[in-house]
Parts: C-alpha cells; structure tokens; sequence
C-alpha cells in the first residue's frame, strides 16, 4: 500500500485519521499561516492546506500526503487560534448565542505523480446564550487555546451548543474524513479493504 502521511503533529487530527485503521505517519509541517490581506476565508485554508502538504513532500517522495487548515468565521471575521485564556474567554463571548461558520481545507498530494486534490468543508455551529461564568468554567477545564474558535467538540465543547449543521462532523475537529475517504479511493486507496493495522508508524 502507498505510504500514508499526515503532514501534521495535531493530536485531534491524529486521533481522526486514526479511525480510519490503515497505517500513517504523522510529520510536522512549517508553514507560515499569516492571512494574505483581501484573502477570502475558503482561500486561506486551502492555501495552507496545499502548503503543508507541500512542505514535506520531499521527505516523502512516494506518498500520498494529507494536508488540513480551519478556520473560524464570524460577521466576516477571521477568528484565529486564541492562544491564551484571554483571548479564548473573548472569542467564546462573541460567539455566545450566535452562529459561527467554520472552513476546513483539506489537501491530498501524491508526492509521486504530482496529483493533487483540493476542497474545503464549511460546517456552522449555534452557540447557546452563555453567561460569563459558564464561558470562564469551560475555558479554565479545557483550555482550547491551540483550538480555532476556542473549544474542542469532541469533548466539554459539546455543551457549548445549541445545534450543529454540516455534512461531517469530523471537519468541525479538523479533518474532514468523508471527503478525505472519498480523495484515497481517487487514489486508488480504499479504506474499506485497506490492511488493517491499530498502531501509527510515527
């Protein structure tokens, strides 16, 4: 079977591509994130998408290489990454009884043939009201600072909402596994009938 690397050290991510039960390596890709100015949402998590998957591909000259981007959208409004309580504690308040839209860009790469795939999944969440003390709470229990719209949904992030609407609810985490099966079997990868084999190769 092709060789199969995640260019990429998130562990949310890790832990999606993981479901799938073929075997990868996971490698940490270099890449300056900073938003062009004028750049469209959708354009930026390809871009970045495309470029960590590029990033490594002459480390890996026979693979097929993931690649994967989100961001947050709100009013028009990038929302990065928070990094810190503060920021985390902000952008939870903004969203508090809103809906944010997320866009997360998926590349796949054949670092042989040149092959590449491109496409981006949007997926919107309804935040319920929440007050001050219960956007503190969740902040200081998870702290979801290396998390675009500051919260993780596969955990205490749950409670967050009022309802979600999307196609996969996997690119809401970071990685968007109905499209990225649909781009292996373009590839001649078939995760159905794929060997099997529980633990990664990093």
């Amino acid at each position: 079977m092709t060789q199969l690397v995640l260019a990429s050290t998130s562990p949310f991510r890790k832990a999606l591509l993981e479901r799938l039960g073929i075997p990868f390596r996971a490698a940490p890709a270099d890449v300056d994130e900073t938003r062009r100015e004028g750049e469209s949402p959708t354009d930026l998590v390809l871009r970045l998408a495309e470029a960590k998957a590029r990033a490594i591909a002459g480390d890996y000259p026979d693979a097929l290489i993931i690649g994967s981007d989100q961001v947050a959208v709100i009013d028009g409004a990038v929302l990065g990454k928070p990094g810190n309580r503060e920021r985390a504690v902000a952008q939870l308040g903004q969203a508090a009884g809103r809906a944010v839209l997320f866009y997360t860009g998926l590349c796949l790469l054949n670092s042989a043939t040149g092959g590449l795939q491109l496409a981006y999944e949007p997926f919107r969440v309804h935040f319920r009201d929440l007050t001050p003390g219960q956007i503190a709470g969740y902040v200081d229990c998870e702290q979801p600072f290396n998390c675009a719209g500051s919260f993780k949904s596969e955990g205490l992030g749950i409670a967050l909402f009022e309802r979600l609407e999307g196609n996969d609810p996997n690119a809401l985490i970071g990685l968007p596994l109905i499209r990225l099966t649909g781009m292996l079997q373009a590839e001649g990868l078939d995760v159905l009938t794929a060997p099997r084999e529980r633990e990664r190769l990093d």
